[in-house]
């Protein structure tokens, strides 16, 4: 299969060849047939499987297939909807890119900078625009933005949009364009919100899903190292030196924990920064080039402030917490392992996370093998943490009201893998990976 007999004109062939892609990957073969024939398209992908391509291809063959009148001032005529900045960014930059050689031109319209420059660009002709919500609903309310001959809506990583909260400004963004449109939705994961959101929005669509839902890339290879939260940094810096990482994307829970990590590693002679929702849009953009470029060896970020990171051979990705949302890990580690490409994703886990990494295996349906590095054992005379007000609690924790408040112990998991306590000793006993009391692993 070749890009060219999927129907895309000799320019867009050469935009792709020069890139250097000579094959689509199986979602852009799926995809872009049903996008240039005018199709809704329901299509499910896990991050890093070319699935910008996907749509972004077969949307500038669509418009310059109906190229609009050179006189007056051509409308908007395809709407891009991203959850964040960055991402939003990268999404418009494969635009120009892939329609180098063709007559349109394209706009990123988000928030964290200067809104005047949008309102003088828009002045001008724009065919294609990429958008965060909250950024568009301004200009929207300002009057300075004509949606009204759109033909095409995208809604990209539409499950963390709704993980983001911006299901109210999706609903008023959808209910000003025009009823005769194309819908294209792409999500990692079908929740049923998603399905709600879908079946709301799409007519008649054609359904891709690529992956298996909630499917971790196959080219990524994964690995627990257990460890006491009070070494996780020391660890972290040991694996970087030892075995000479480079481009080392960290995930942290929070923006406090993020600012401290990277303070920390830079003391450490290892160059870091932080990129977070409090950072400046221009500090993210640096941040963000010195990391692709290579002269940034480790960016700490949170999950949301990620999402726009897209480097197709990023060879290494940390999850220095845990994240409470065993989905945001299939996110995390989606940010290597791309477009073919391996890579390697690394968890440090304390005994305070044992429950999210049960939920974690759980969701993937994979068992994360387990490194122990030598020094680094967990202290068996450390417990966990009591769980207070959902603190160390995975999501879908499900404790009953009034227990488990003080409980010290990790969690047993849910479902058919129920982990079981002997009632003589208090120790778990399972067939599967068994997480002692102690914090000591055994498989």
């Amino acid at each position: 299969m070749t890009f060219s007999a999927l129907g895309l004109s000799d320019e867009i062939v050469r935009a792709i060849t020069e890139r250097g892609y000579t094959e689509p990957t199986p979602i852009q073969a799926q995809a872009i047939p049903v996008v240039l024939s005018g199709g809704d398209l329901l299509a499910g992908a896990q991050t890093g499987t070319g699935k910008t391509a996907g749509f972004t291809l077969p949307i500038l063959q669509r418009l310059t297939a109906s190229a609009k009148p050179a006189t007056g001032k051509a409308p908007i005529r395809a709407l891009v909807l991203i959850p964040t900045r960055e991402l939003a960014a990268q999404v418009e930059e494969s635009v120009r890119d892939y329609g180098k050689y063709l007559k349109l031109t394209s706009m990123t319209m988000i928030g964290g900078v200067n809104i005047n420059p949008q309102i003088q660009r828009l002045k001008s002709r724009v065919d294609i625009l990429v958008a965060t919500p909250g950024r568009l609903l301004d200009h929207l309310q300002q009057k300075t933005l004509d949606l009204s001959h759109i033909e095409i809506l995208v809604l990209d990583e539409a499950d963390r949009m709704l993980d983001m909260g911006f299901i109210r400004d999706i609903k008023k963004i959808l209910a000003i364009l025009p009823r005769q449109r194309q819908n294209l939705l792409f999500s990692a994961t079908f929740s049923d919100e998603i399905k709600s959101l879908a079946d709301g929005l799409l007519n008649k669509p054609v359904m891709i899903e690529v992956a298996r839902r909630n499917a971790t890339a196959e080219l990524i290879t994964q690995k627990i190292y257990p460890v006491d939260r009070e070494r996780k940094r020391e660890l972290l810096i040991h694996l970087i030196k030892e075995y000479n990482w480079h481009q080392v994307l960290v995930f942290t829970r929070t923006k406090h924990g993020a600012n401290k990590l990277a303070e920390q590693l830079n003391k450490d002679d290892i160059p870091a920064l932080a990129i977070h929702g409090n950072k400046s849009q221009a500090a993210r953009t640096r941040a963000l080039a010195e990391f692709k470029s290579g002269k940034l060896q480790v960016l700490v970020a949170t999950d949301i402030a990620a999402r726009g990171i897209d480097i197709i051979e990023l060879p290494h990705v940390v999850n220095f917490e845990m994240p409470h949302v065993s989905e945001d890990y299939v996110h995390r580690i989606g940010r290597t392992g791309r477009a073919g490409s391996e890579g390697e994703a690394s968890s440090l886990v304390c005994i305070d996370e044992h429950k999210l990494l049960w939920d974690i295996e759980r969701l993937t349906k994979r068992e994360i093998p387990v490194v122990q590095i030598p020094g680094f054992e967990p202290d068996p005379r450390i417990k966990a943490e009591p769980i207070l007000n959902g603190q160390n609690r995975g999501q879908g924790g499900d404790r009953k009201q009034g227990q488990g408040r003080n409980r010290t112990r990790a969690a047993p998991r849910a479902g058919g893998d129920q982990r079981r306590t002997s009632a003589t000793t208090g120790k778990p006993v399972a067939r599967k990976p068994v997480i002692h009391r102690s914090g000591g692993y055994n498989r």
